[in-house]
């Protein structure tokens, strides 16, 4: 069986025995919103559980968060239609009063070229554009949560009298799904706040596409409250990153119905786990790097078997994607090793990705196909190999005809037993 699946920009073609029992696992498919002028403009004026930008306060200033390019959002096509619905419902509303944060969390702050492919000058001429950084970016602090996660978020975000949030809604594997205020809390927030908040992912209902009780998602939730983000706006992508749907309005209204779009596009329903899984997280830039690319091996573990076997396709462009994740797992012989440590010492950001890596890697055979150099994915306890060869390998090891899932989107798609 010839397959291909994304890799970075581009595809790697592969070819499966055929002795093997191959099962593809895709998202579904929904209706693409073809005009997304007229989506948005329907959506800001019926925003969901919120005010009309119509009804607000006129402000002296406006800041809006919106994703790195580590999301696919479609910050471009969506950002020039907000401005112009601001100039209109604003008239005295100038471009240099709007401020645009690039918002990556706890990534590396962008620099001015990076700032500039997130949002060109055409994009939001005249706009003060800002990377945040988690570490040095000046913050405000709203006090803390009823979790007790201390709110602390950029300043140039916090300051503004009207904020503003672009972002996505996707599945992930401890906030649930993300959107709403995540963009800003998350996003915008600063390293303690972030760690604060992840820390609370060991909880049982931490888990992906699970909202109801989730204690990661309502601390967010919480700190959006304490923020005051009247309106954010939320997409909904497909496997090709083409929007189904679009959501304007409060931000708890907006991710929970989000989500149900979100659940129906790539929560997908298996009557039994499989030996092997081929996986690509879905390109660019969902693999952009390592970083990133955990999320996808997280999601593929859902669908094997305990001790099977995952082939990891990630082109992974930017080389790991995150400092002290890689001097944290480069001290340890073993994912075991990592395990024990980490739950000694406590939670800590960065470290956390090698603890999420290594309950993979201790539970299955992982082996990934990566442009980064064999010897550096072997100091974060990974396999670099020749897709080709593994899986010829792999299925020559079975006696008899083992079952493969075919994953083409795996850092988006999660899997549930029926």
């Amino acid at each position: 069986m010839k397959i291909k699946l994304k890799y970075g920009q581009s595809q790697r073609h592969l070819f499966i025995p055929e002795k093997a029992g191959v099962s593809l696992l895709s998202p579904s498919t929904l209706p693409v919103a073809e005009n997304l002028e007229e989506v948005f403009k329907k959506a800001m004026d019926s925003p969901l559980g919120g005010q009309r930008l119509e009804t607000m306060d006129k402000p002296r200033n406006v800041a809006i968060a919106v994703p790195d390019e580590s999301r696919p959002a479609p910050v471009k096509t969506i950002l020039p239609l907000l401005l112009e619905r601001l100039y209109k419902v604003f008239p005295n509303l100038t471009p240099e009063r709007i401020t645009i944060v690039t918002g990556g969390g706890l990534h590396p702050p962008l620099d001015e070229k990076g700032i500039r492919r997130v949002v060109p000058e055409s994009v939001a001429p005249g706009c003060r554009v800002v990377s945040h950084d988690p570490i040095h970016s000046r913050m405000t602090h709203y006090g803390t949560t009823s979790l007790k996660t201390p709110v602390l978020i950029n300043a140039h975000f916090a300051e503004a009298d009207l904020k503003l949030v672009i972002g996505n809604i996707d599945p992930h594997q401890f906030v649930g799904f993300t959107g709403g205020a995540k963009g800003a809390v998350i996003g915008c927030g600063s390293k303690n706040t972030i760690e604060a908040n992840h820390s609370l992912m060991f909880n049982e209902k931490a888990r992906v596409a699970n909202i109801e009780g989730n204690p990661v998602r309502s601390d967010i939730d919480d700190a959006g409250d304490l923020i005051g983000i009247p309106l954010v706006i939320n997409v909904v992508l497909d496997a090709s990153n083409r929007v189904v749907n679009l959501l304007v309005g409060e931000p708890k209204a907006v991710y929970q119905e989000g989500a149900k779009t979100c659940a129906a596009l790539y929560g997908v329903a298996i009557r039994e786990k499989f030996d092997i899984a081929v996986a690509s997280c879905g390109g660019h830039p969902k693999d952009i790097n390592l970083y990133q690319a955990q999320k996808g091996l997280a999601h593929t573990a859902q669908a094997v078997k305990p001790g099977g076997k995952i082939l990891l396709i990630a082109a992974c462009p930017q080389g790991i994607g995150d400092e002290v994740y890689f001097e944290y797992v480069s001290k340890f012989p073993t994912p075991e090793a990592v395990i024990e440590d980490f739950k000694r010492m406590g939670f800590k950001i960065g470290a956390h990705k090698a603890f999420l890596f290594s309950r993979t890697l201790a539970a299955f055979d992982v082996a990934i196909t990566s442009d980064i150099k064999p010897e550096i994915l072997s100091k974060c306890l990974l396999k670099a190999c020749d897709p080709q060869e593994t899986i010829e390998r792999w299925m020559e090891s079975f006696p008899g005809s083992p079952t493969v899932a075919l994953i083409p989107n795996a850092n988006t798609t999660y899997f549930y037993t029926e």
